[in-house]
């Protein structure tokens, strides 16, 4: 009797160690599918573009208004992809959404590869915007409810860290490309395949049950109604928008501008991408003994610093110091704000992201016309630069200013 408890003890001991390693397994899954629809959607499908415009500048002639005009497609399909989540967030399933979003950014970076129209160019842009939206809202969603089971903030950490991989990936892969004379058509075509072989290998894991989190999860809905401390939560994030995207967009072309070699100011890039990634991972960490909302504001505060040094300070060291302070803080941003969506929303979190990726994307549209006006008055980016610098230091100030920095460490 007492031999049949030991191996029923025994036996309970082994489902439970396997239930864990089950887990475990499951949250990596996660993390890594995460990390890789990140890096295809915001690397390729977002920011691939600015790495690609001074080879379209030599190979097409690409004036800096068609680039603008490209820009623009982009950040405007970003929009019309983050107001469709947000107003269809319930009805949406999200591995659908993912999977829909990658393919559509695969084929139209394709696509960009193969036309040479540049309205069909303007098309393709905009929409790999739309899916970029998409995908950042859902995988960010989906990866965060499913991590927030394990309690191990550093894979959320390792998610968002495949923007900063997508952009660096992408960045280095033109540099490699502008170092052996490539095309402009021959870096999208590269690209597009790089985001189709990502797209197939992550496919299976967006529909599997096993990444599915628990009945018993600690997240519960928390409901969707709209209050002070929500529709300040997106006010903030649209500055972010609105801040970040001047250097975002011309830091590449900035400093061409200063130093015509790529093997130099093509490394602009590469850096933006590097800080990104390496920032999400300590940013983890960070904000479970200092506090979301802190960490907020200082990352504002230190890209507000990184967006005017060049105005500051003229030169290709200032350029490349901006790359690292802009991308060290770019993706805090974006992964703090995502998780004090999910902090504020619960289940429902898609929806407020929804309406922060909106917000953000119209300040990333409102930021080049800002641009694109004061560079007329002046024939410079050192007034939209600093434009954006205050707008950033105005954010800062107002969240720290809500009340909330006195808030517990974040477990998260």
């Amino acid at each position: 009797m007492s031999d049949g408890r030991h191996t029923e003890s025994v036996k309970r001991q082994s489902d439970v160690i396997d239930d864990q390693a089950m887990r475990e397994q499951s949250a990596g899954t996660v993390a890594v599918a995460g990390l890789a629809a990140l890096a295809v959607a915001m690397g390729i499908g977002r920011f691939a573009f600015t790495p690609i415009l001074p080879m379209m500048q030599h190979d097409a002639g690409l004036s800096v208004a068609d680039g603008g005009w490209l820009a623009s497609a982009n950040y405007f399909g970003y929009l019309i992809g983050a107001a469709a989540v947000s107003v269809f967030a319930r009805r949406i399933r999200p591995a659908i959404g993912i999977r829909t979003g990658l393919l559509v950014i695969a084929v139209s970076t394709l696509g960009m590869g193969v036309e040479d129209r540049f309205a069909v160019w303007i098309v393709f842009r905009a929409v790999a915007g739309v899916g970029s939206a998409a995908v950042l809202i859902l995988a960010s969603a989906w990866s965060l409810e499913r991590l927030s089971v394990s309690r191990r903030s550093l894979l959320s950490g390792a998610v968002f860290a495949g923007v900063g991989i997508g952009i660096a990936g992408a960045g280095a892969t033109c540099l490699l490309l502008m170092r052996w004379a490539a095309s402009a058509a021959q870096a999208w075509l590269a690209l597009g395949t790089l985001a189709t072989v990502m797209t197939l290998a992550v496919w299976p894991v967006f529909s599997s049950d096993k990444t599915r989190p628990p009945i018993d999860s600690p997240s519960a809905p928390k409901g969707s109604q709209w209050n002070a401390e929500r529709i300040w939560l997106v006010l903030c994030y649209g500055a972010f928008g609105f801040g970040y995207i001047i250097p975002s967009t011309f830091l590449p072309a900035m400093a061409r501008q200063v130093i015509s070699d790529p093997l130099i100011f093509g490394w602009a890039w590469p850096l933006f991408g590097a800080a990104a990634a390496g920032s999400t991972l300590i940013a983890a960490a960070a904000a479970r003994s200092v506090g979301r909302l802190r960490l907020f504001v200082v990352s504002q505060l230190v890209m507000a610093l990184g967006v005017a040094l060049p105005v500051c300070w003229p030169g290709i060291g200032a350029i490349m110091v901006s790359a690292l302070l802009v991308g060290g803080t770019f993706m805090v941003i974006t992964l703090i704000g995502m998780q004090e969506a999910r902090a504020l929303a619960g289940v429902n979190a898609a929806g407020l992201m929804a309406a922060m990726t909106t917000a953000f994307a119209a300040g990333q549209i409102a930021g080049p016309l800002c641009a694109s006006y004061l560079a007329g008055v002046t024939d410079s980016l050192s007034s939209p630069l600093l434009l954006a610098a205050v707008v950033l230091i105005a954010s800062a100030g107002a969240l720290a200013l809500r009340g909330r920095l006195a808030e517990a460490p974040s477990n998260e």
